[in-house]
């Protein structure tokens, strides 16, 4: 990781344990490691990651990229690259399925990241094809859960914040635009899957939460289990924001026998429990700083 969109303090407590190495490195630039498995995860996924560093996003989907899939050659390790449900764009087609080619603007405002992916998985299949190797594809659709940045500017970190401090919570558009959620802990474990099941390579996967509600619902929601005073306000809506946006997990079900088994509200409320704490942490800095 170099640390473009993280932080360091994520991985803390894994320092003391001797099975844990952490490199900073941009993947962009020359690496080599002895390697058995690859997860390729880098990349900005937030508008506002992706917007205030597009060259940065597209470098790693393609240069990137392109680096992890000759590593994984080398060596003879097995890859898993994660693509974006942002490669459907504002889909045509509902639920979206693997073999949807999507409805993409290739010259769109959030194209440095839903193009950049897209190239990702082209690389990724050439690979396949041509060197045989033993690489998938995964495309993930909305993801929440703790260590989420306070500031990441996506949808459940922005209404968590916002209603934690007692803001109104902006929704882009009326809010009849859909999104489907998915804890974090099961997006893991279907990563894990698809990078050791046998029979996943070359495949393309949707890893995501087949429940789908509305912008404004989730709004509510999470108003709700935060006891929040917080109004909802709405704003002009995002170029390009797709409509609706849910997994066809069908494949997933099949090949992996996956599928997300934490509820929304619990999950919410194990999210809404780190935010807490994370605000107060900055509040207690902040107080500190001004002493």
């Amino acid at each position: 990781d170099n640390l473009l969109t993280g932080v360091e303090r994520n991985i803390a407590y894994l320092r003391a344990s001797s099975r844990f190495t952490f490199v900073q490195h941009d993947i962009t630039q020359p690496l080599d490691l002895e390697v058995d498995e690859i997860y390729h995860l880098a990349s900005p996924a937030s508008p506002v990651g992706y917007w205030n560093h597009p060259f940065e996003t597209i470098a790693a989907n393609t240069l990137g990229t392109q680096r992890m899939l000759a590593l994984a050659q080398r060596h003879g390790a097995r890859l898993l690259y994660t693509s974006t449900s942002e490669a459907y764009g504002d889909p045509l087609v509902h639920p979206q399925r693997e073999d949807y080619w999507g409805n993409v603007n290739p010259v769109g405002v959030r194209a440095c990241y839903d193009e950049s992916k897209r190239l990702g998985e082209t690389l990724t299949m050439e690979y396949v094809r041509r060197y045989a190797t033993n690489a998938r594809i995964v495309r993930i659709f909305n993801t929440y859960g703790p260590r989420n940045q306070v500031n990441d500017g996506r949808m459940i970190p922005n209404f968590i914040s916002g209603a934690l401090k007692g803001e109104p919570l902006v929704i882009h558009g009326t809010g009849g635009q859909t999104r489907s959620l998915c804890y974090v802990d099961d997006l893991v474990e279907g990563l894990m899957l698809a990078m050791g099941k046998p029979n996943t390579q070359g495949e393309v996967i949707n890893l995501g939460h087949p429940q789908e509600a509305t912008v404004l619902e989730w709004a509510q929601l999470i108003v709700k289990l935060t006891s929040s005073s917080s109004t909802i306000t709405h704003v002009t809506k995002r170029e390009d924001d797709p409509d609706r946006r849910c997994p066809d997990i069908s494949k997933a079900r099949r090949l992996l026998g996956w599928e997300p088994r934490t509820d929304p509200s619990t999950g919410l409320t194990q999210t809404i429990a780190w935010y807490r704490d994370e605000l107060a942490r900055e509040g207690d800095r902040v107080a500190s700083a001004r002493q």
